[in-house]
């Protein structure tokens, strides 16, 4: 997998899986957080993936970057998540649990990302709980971005509590939109991906519980 953003600062130390799964996060919070450049693109489009059903998605994912135009996705992303007083689609968990945003979910986000030394940044506008910032900090969380990797039982809490309850409805949603070209292929990797991190922290539940 090639580097995204971001990923310079992974954990050398960290195992393969791990280094894989910090790639996808962030691959998802570049995309998701603005509309991708060239540069981000040709990266995007040089993805290998393999014969399982994330792999297959990763390739579609790809070519769809090497034949996309960064203009015509710029418009693609204005049409999903910005539109002319809101976007097709909006990506917060707030929205998705409450029907409205900033909401509980933005609150208990905040607490949690204030016990976990975390500051959100004071140009960033969006609310912290947009999809896109959930996936950076499960990539910085993995790879040790903030300081010491977390561990998988502090990782599986995180994801609980914030991403597992709404993002693989988010990501399906992604899929079947209206306005999605190349933004339904990271609905579909993001919708599988999601799928395993929730069968990876169930196994590790089962095996705490061993």
């Amino acid at each position: 997998m090639p580097e995204m953003p971001g990923q310079s600062q992974v954990d050398p130390d960290l195992v393969p899986e791990d280094e894989a799964r910090v790639g996808l996060y962030y691959l998802l919070a570049g995309f998701l957080s603005a509309p991708p450049g060239e540069a981000e693109l040709a990266a995007a489009a040089s993805i290998e993936g393999d014969g399982t059903p994330l792999g297959k998605a990763l390739t579609t994912f790809a070519h769809l970057c090497a034949r996309s135009d960064a203009a015509v996705v710029k418009r693609e992303y204005h049409d999903l998540f910005i539109g002319v007083g809101r976007g097709e689609l909006l990506p917060y968990a707030s929205y998705y649990l409450t029907g409205f945003l900033n909401e509980k979910p933005l609150s208990r986000l905040r607490a949690d990302m204030r016990s976990l030394g975390l500051e959100p940044e004071p140009e960033v506008k969006d609310p912290e709980d947009h999809i896109a910032a959930l996936c950076e900090m499960m990539g910085g969380f993995i790879g040790g971005a903030f300081g010491e990797p977390l561990s998988v039982e502090e990782q599986k809490a995180f994801f609980d509590r914030h991403i597992a309850s709404w993002a693989g409805y988010f990501f399906r949603d992604l899929k079947a939109a209206k306005s999605s070209v190349l933004y339904a292929g990271l609905g579909a990797v993001g919708s599988i991906f999601m799928t395993i991190e929730e069968e990876a922290f169930r196994m590790v539940a089962l095996d705490t519980e061993e």
